[in-house]
């Protein structure tokens, strides 16, 4: 809701409880929705319908580093004691205690191979490796690898080599710059928007003051969450002039609309749409954005 209004006006009348009926209503409705996503319905909603699990199988191949059981390692599995001789025996290491399905939040058994609903947690490696401790085994059988690893029986150095691949490098510089031009873009952003609009009721009108005069609809959005003071200026013909208030005061994170009128003398500028200029100038700063509109002159 602090998208919507201000937080630290949020927060102040959440305390004071003095909220308004939307706001109220709202917050209510995403505290319900957070209790019954993470509280009631919990790994169905990884399962059914968080989109994560239906577009990832697009997005690795078998280098990509994911959850994975051992399986030539691990089997044939089955119970023993920690003194039983595996190779009397014939199993693998994994001793069938299910824990890496009970500490699953979404239930799958990573014995199975890779499924759509695994998110990546690494619970079930966590707890893999402990009982391999218990029973003085390597830990591993359940790991952070890839597919190709597994199945060659890599290295870590081998797999590390594979994913600094050059395609790989491609495109984490891509992301790089990616991340590096969004920073940029928030940093050099100006913290309001402007809009110009002509009023379509009429095209323009001579005054008793002998001027010729056009009006317009100016919208400053201010997207900071500070009062700013805005100085309006008009360019683009000769004597060409804001005959409404020239300075505008807009709340945090609030729009205002404005009527103004501009001005010229009339006769001083020929028949015809004329291009011009308005500069919005943040007072007390460096900020302004210019937009163009026409002036049109009647014949």
């Amino acid at each position: 809701m602090g998208y919507f209004t201000p937080i630290h006006q949020l927060t102040l009348a959440f305390f004071h409880t003095v909220l308004g009926p939307w706001e109220l209503f709202w917050i209510f409705f995403y505290a319900f929705a957070t209790y019954g996503n993470a509280g009631f319905m919990r790994e169905q909603v990884c399962k059914y319908m968080c989109p994560y699990a239906r577009f990832q199988s697009a997005m690795f191949d078998h280098d990509t580093l994911i959850v994975t059981y051992d399986e030539k390692r691990g089997e044939p599995r089955g119970a023993r004691s920690r003194k039983a001789d595996l190779g009397t025996l014939q199993l693998g290491s994994c001793v069938d205690c299910s824990l890496c399905v009970q500490v699953c939040p979404t239930g799958i058994d990573i014995r199975n191979g890779l499924q759509y609903e695994c998110i990546g947690c690494g619970a079930c490696a966590d707890v893999c490796d402990t009982v391999m401790d218990k029973m003085g085994y390597a830990r591993g059988l359940v790991r952070y690898s890839t597919q190709n690893a597994i199945n060659n029986n890599w290295t870590p150095e081998q797999m590390w080599r594979r994913l600094r691949r050059p395609r790989v490098q491609i495109y984490a510089m891509i992301l790089a710059a990616l991340v590096i031009g969004l920073f940029v873009s928030l940093g050099l952003r100006t913290p309001f928007k402007v809009d110009v609009v002509r009023d379509r009721a009429s095209l323009a009108r001579i005054t008793e003051y002998g001027t010729l005069e056009n009006v317009y609809r100016l919208q400053i959005m201010n997207a900071s969450e500070n009062t700013q003071h805005y100085k309006l200026i008009a360019h683009g013909l000769t004597g060409l002039r804001i005959e409404t208030e020239t300075e505008v005061v807009v709340e945090p994170a609030d729009s205002r609309w404005i009527v103004l009128r501009a001005d010229v003398p009339y006769g001083s500028v020929e028949a015809g749409s004329h291009k011009i200029q308005f500069e919005v100038q943040a007072l007390g700063t460096d900020d302004y954005v210019v937009e163009k509109s026409v002036f049109i002159v009647p014949r």
